[in-house]
Order: structure tokens, then sequence, then C-alpha cells
């Protein structure tokens, strides 16, 4: 994909902040530093992105900085600071921002249609040049005129004609670990899109260690890519998702297996601790004095590095992956789906 139209592949990603950035191609086949998109008026892209004030905490949604002056700490946020008072604390959070980038209404120009933790799917329109983008207000997409909603959230779009017809569709990824696709039956100038139909059924994620397996699983937070993997003529479908799996190693000796019990019995402990002083940090009972914060800031610093050395200890009951499956589409006749 060239968004900047230089004849250059480049790469286009969303973030865990909700912002969007590309990393333009160079002719030698690296990608430059990331960059912040932005809108005509030259505000940064986050469709979830705000500052939410509230009687006792302002909560950022973005991509804000942690940092300290003489003052102590504080929060930066689109060259804006926030620091913490005795009356409200500062919160940051992000909106998981999943971006697909094709000619949403046909007319020669790259859009960016965005997903976030939501569930939500927003398209940007172009109305730049294919040189020099300039991205309107985010526009809400509907199907069946309501908007979309995935599935537990986290809607990761990818756009393609997945019914051969010449119109663009939309595909949706879900929290679930499901696979929705909207069609289009409107025009390429005009789309309109379709109630949703479930192309792969829901996944899971267990966290309990005696259900667990050893196996790779289908899991959650589904993101997808629409490609002919075979050269059959068919799309495909390539999906990402996340699960956990326990570790495929030799049983421990007994020896091991006495140190892993008070290494987890150390981190039930540590976590005990660890919980308390959170409570000092956040909430109405907070440390609202800039020295007994900082005080609990180094305490909880140090019971971090306590835990992460118990946890490695420990022996891993699991771990997460993110898996990639391959579905392979079946002629119109057979209805069904193969997967590898």
């Amino acid at each position: 994909m060239d968004l900047d139209g230089d004849g250059i592949k480049d790469i286009v990603s969303g973030s865990w902040p909700g912002e969007i950035f590309l990393f333009r191609g160079k002719p030698d086949g690296s990608y430059g530093p990331p960059e912040k998109l932005r809108d005509k008026e030259g505000h940064i892209l986050n469709v979830g992105g705000a500052v939410r004030e509230d009687a006792d905490s302002i909560t950022i949604t973005g991509d804000a900085e942690f940092k300290e002056d003489k003052d102590g700490h504080y929060v930066e946020f689109n060259g804006k600071i926030y620091r913490n008072t005795p009356q409200k604390q500062v919160l940051v959070t992000g909106c998981a921002s999943s971006v697909a980038v094709a000619d949403w209404n046909g007319d020669g120009l790259l859009d960016l249609i965005v997903g976030d933790i939501r569930g939500h799917v927003h398209v940007y329109l172009n109305e730049g040049t294919r040189q020099r983008c300039a991205f309107g207000k985010p526009i809400q997409l509907k199907a069946n005129g309501k908007p979309i909603q995935a599935p537990h959230g986290d809607a990761g779009p990818c756009v393609a004609d997945w019914d051969g017809d010449g119109l663009l569709d939309l595909i949706v990824g879900c929290g679930d670990g499901s696979v929705i696709f909207y069609r289009n039956s409107g025009t390429a100038r005009e789309p309109k899109l379709d109630e949703g139909q479930v192309l792969i059924a829901a996944g899971a994620i267990e966290y309990d260690s005696e259900k667990i397996p050893k196996t790779p699983t289908r899991g959650v937070r589904a993101k997808v890519c629409v490609v002919d993997y075979n050269g059959d003529g068919l799309p495909d479908l390539l999906v990402g998702d996340l699960s956990n799996q326990k570790p495929n190693k030799p049983a421990p000796t007994a020896e091991q297996k006495k140190k892993q019990a008070e290494a987890r019995k150390e981190m039930e402990k540590l976590q005990g601790e660890y919980g308390q002083l959170v409570q000092k940090m956040i909430g109405p009972n907070r440390v609202k004095d800039k020295d007994g914060a900082k005080k609990v800031s180094e305490q909880l610093t140090k019971l971090r590095e306590r835990l992460m050395a118990a946890q490695k200890e420990s022996g891993a009951e699991y771990e997460t992956h993110g898996w990639l499956w391959l579905f392979l589409r079946e002629p119109a006749a057979k209805k069904t789906a193969a997967v590898r």
C-alpha cells in the first residue's frame, strides 16, 4: 500500500493508545520512523482519543507520556501537561485502534478504515490528493442501518471484495475470535453494508491451568487479512489471534516442584502487597501529597522487580501466544471452509 503516492509501498498501523502510524517506505526496502497521521485540520488521528474529566480524575485516551521534572511526575499529551492534584488523579488508557487502508468511496484516493476496542468501525475519507492525504472527520460505519458492533469489542477491519462482485466489502475480526463479513450491496461510490454474516466462529481463551491445552487452539482478538493464499482464484483468510497454551516441557523434578511451589507462595504474598500499594496510588483513598506519592511509586517499582523474579522461579503454568491460522476458501457449492 502506497499511502503517499511516491511509488514505494508504506506501512500503516494502529496502536494500543489509538493513534494511527505511518512508516514511509524507502527505495532500499527499509522504512522510516513512525509518523502520527493527522486530519486535514492538523489534529492527530485517534478515533477514541480524548481527555475526559470527572469529579476525581482526568482520563487520557491516547499516546500520553509519563515524565518528571523538579515539581514531580506529570503526563504530557498532545503538547499539554497534566498533573495529579489532591482533588484529581491523571489516568492513561488506550482504545486499541486497528486500521485498514482502501479506497472506500471509489474516488481514487486511499481512505482509512479504523476499528477500536469498543467494537466500532469508522472511516476517515481522504479529501486531499494521491500525494498529500487530507483526512476528514471519522464516520461510523453501519450495517443494515445499525452501527457495527464487533462481539466482545476489539474490531479489526479488513477491506476486500469477498463475494467477487467487484465491490469492496468489509470483513471484521472480533474480540471473541470470530470473523464477520459485511457485504457491500451499494455501489463503489456509495457503499452500503448488509447485516453481518459469520465466516469464522468465535474462539476462546482459557485461564484455568487445569483446562489449558498443550496444543494450539483458536483464540480471541481476531485480526484478519484477505488474500488468495493458494492461487486458486478464491479469497482466503489469514487470521491472527491470542490464546494460552501449556508449555510443552519435561515434567519438573521433585526438587524443582518444591522450589516452584515456594515461588508461587511468595508471588501470592507479593501480589497482595502490590494490590494494597496500588490502592494508595489510585481511587478515593490514594496518597494525595507529592512526597507520599513518590514514596509509594518507588515501593511499587521495587515490588514489581521482586514479583518478576518470583514469577521466573515459579515455572510458568501457561504461555500466551499469538497464532496465525489459514482458512482456505472452498467453492460455493461445498459451502464449507478448510483450516490449516
